[in-house]
């Protein structure tokens, strides 16, 4: 007897866990606001732009010069390569360019000399005719100043030329000086946007190669959250119109405003965490929604990645935002 009640009590409690379950589960539907027809939900994670501040050129990390939270502008020195090479091989092209312009400066003084030389035969020859015609002097001596002329004429054209090579050397040297301090100035690494430290990934002393990452940088102002629509709601949203709510985890308290910003061209089977496998069975729409700007502004501390929420998207302007959802 003792054994048929004690089955029997347990019998009971489970029942009333059974019917305690059952109430609050109720209790906890009842309690979920109810959504207008014309406005759907689904649920995502909030993400948003990452720029990655990677070495252009190969070589050592020299300084990193801000750490991982903080608060960047744009074009602000955020790293700095080892530049010590460079450095060296600058003097050096900038020696080249002085000595291309000695030379060039040489030239000139051979041209002027050339010049004059030329200018002598020139005059010499034209003595020489003059006698040739009195037979004063021999053919002989006629031809050899008309040679004289000549080769006054050559001796000329060779030190232009030389000039020009020396200008073309001082072009050539120059660049190569440009270059050398596009690459200096490459090596201290700005930061291509205002945003915050997401990562910090090399530190001093480690020796990067081309294209080695250093930093991500994270775009506080450019926050959205990815869901998946089916198509019966995906062909109803105009982008850059369709306006939308968010209600993160975190704070369930606060609609966030924003807007779609971009419905995918195509539909696609939708990952395993957003809906169940009866969901995923069905082709759906990527909807991508933007976090209004100006309410980011206000709110910097959302500029973070991975909090989960719901979002609300309303797909006729005419349907007023429920209370819950203004």
């Amino acid at each position: 007897m003792a054994d048929q009640h004690a089955k029997l009590w347990k019998y009971v409690v489970v029942l009333l866990a059974i019917i305690a379950i059952g109430i609050g589960s109720l209790w906890q539907y009842l309690q979920k606001p109810i959504l207008p027809s014309g406005i759907v939900a689904s649920n995502g994670r909030i993400e948003a732009i990452e720029v990655d501040i990677t070495s252009k050129f190969g070589g050592r990390l020299a300084t990193v010069l801000v750490n991982e939270g903080d608060n960047v502008n744009l074009k602000q020195s955020l790293a700095q390569m080892d530049t010590k090479e460079l450095d060296a091989q600058l003097r050096r092209a900038n020696a080249e360019v002085r000595r291309a312009r000695q030379e060039k400066n040489v030239a000139t003084a051979v041209i002027a000399q050339r010049k004059s030389e030329l200018s002598l035969a020139k005059k010499d020859l034209e003595r020489s005719k003059g006698l040739y015609e009195n037979d004063s002097i021999s053919l002989e001596q006629l031809q050899r100043d008309e040679t004289s002329v000549q080769t006054a004429q050559a001796t000329l054209a060779a030190a232009k030329a030389q000039r020009s090579n020396a200008d073309a050397a001082i072009e050539a040297a120059i660049a190569n000086t440009e270059l050398l301090k596009v690459q200096l100035d490459d090596s201290v690494l700005k930061a291509p946007i205002n945003g915050r430290v997401l990562y910090r990934l090399s530190e001093p002393g480690e020796v990067l190669p081309a294209g080695g990452k250093v930093l991500t940088i994270l775009d506080p102002m450019d926050i959205y959250m990815t869901v998946f629509l089916p198509t019966k709601n995906a062909v109803k949203l105009a982008v850059g119109v369709s306006s939308a709510r968010l209600i993160l985890d975190g704070i369930p308290d606060t609609a966030i405003p924003a807007t779609v910003t971009f419905v995918a061209p195509s539909a696609q089977f939708t990952p395993k965490e957003v809906e169940t496998r009866t969901e995923r069975e069905k082709l759906m729409f990527r909807v991508k929604i933007k976090l209004d700007a100006d309410f980011l502004k206000n709110h910097i501390e959302l500029a973070k990645t991975g909090v989960p929420g719901m979002a609300y998207i309303r797909l006729d302007s005419n349907i007023q935002w429920p209370d819950h959802l203004l």
